[in-house]
């Protein structure tokens, strides 16, 4: 944990919500550019401003608003992001992942995190869904250097299921039923905001990365500091630099994120009463 985060500052935030809400939520929801729609769908929604929750960070980005929503869904209590944070829009690993440690204060044991990535395996296509089966840090950053706070979790946490097996099973069985077709790969998380360079695409692919963005990583690291269990979606918005012969956009992700909001949804609602 660095200076910028302390379990004070962690515990001032969830007993301002606390004080706002009713019954504790065990899921988190964070998701990504465009897949917010989700939080339509929440029942009986409280709605927290970001800036009226001590210590939390405001988001910055188009297609990120910057509120906390609990309620339910499909008969679960939820708390979802609507906007995260960017370690490009300057704030460091720990801030950007604060809210996760928020999320554990509340109740939250289970996060289901979503994207919008590039597509870096060539079999893959715009519109694609992704599970998340484990993910190469490539920011040169991480939320736990700095002191660790053994109330928050251990000093050396292991990453050798960061993206719950079980999870991952349940969410293949519900893509089954539905036959919605769901990959599986390696999300590379870089620091941004600049889109990737086809050379750095070729050298992500020879790693082994098949999706690559600018978020979700140092969440889920602080998810397994904090011992929840994590299930991670990639929405593939756009094939990554390189691989077809036209420049990326924001508007781009954007408009994928909606083509596939439908299949997107159904996915996710039937994951959430089973986690």
């Amino acid at each position: 944990m660095s200076h910028a985060v302390t379990h004070d500052h962690i515990q001032d935030a969830a007993a301002y919500i606390k004080t706002r809400i009713g019954a504790a939520p065990d899921i988190g929801l964070i998701l990504g550019s465009g897949l917010g729609i989700l939080a339509d769908l929440v029942e009986n929604p409280v709605t927290i401003a970001y800036q009226d929750i001590p210590h939390f960070p405001q988001s910055t980005v188009e297609g990120h608003a910057g509120e906390l929503l609990i309620g339910q869904i499909e008969g679960r209590t939820v708390v979802m992001m609507k906007g995260r944070f960017h370690m490009y829009e300057g704030y460091g690993p720990e801030l950007t992942a604060f809210p996760v440690r928020v999320m554990k204060a509340i109740g939250v044991e289970k996060l289901l995190v979503t994207n919008a990535a590039g597509g870096i395996n060539t079999t893959y296509q715009a519109g694609d869904l992704m599970l998340i089966q484990d993910h190469l840090n490539m920011t040169g950053r991480n939320p736990l250097i700095g002191p660790n706070d053994n109330r928050l979790g251990v000093r050396f946490p292991d990453m050798s299921a960061a993206y719950s097996p079980r999870l991952r099973q349940l969410a293949k069985e519900v893509a089954g039923e539905q036959q919605c077709s769901l990959r599986e790969g390696v999300y590379v998380g870089l620091l941004g905001p600049n889109y990737e360079t086809p050379a750095e695409i070729r050298m992500f692919r020879t790693l082994g990365g098949d999706a690559v963005g600018m978020s979700t990583v140092s969440e889920v690291i602080v998810a397994q500091h904090a011992g929840m269990e994590v299930l991670g979606i990639s929405c593939i918005s756009n094939m990554a630099a390189g691989i077809l012969d036209q420049p990326l956009s924001h508007a781009e992700v954007m408009e994928t994120a909606e083509r596939v909001k439908e299949t997107f949804l159904k996915l996710v609602l039937a994951i959430i009463p089973k986690m």
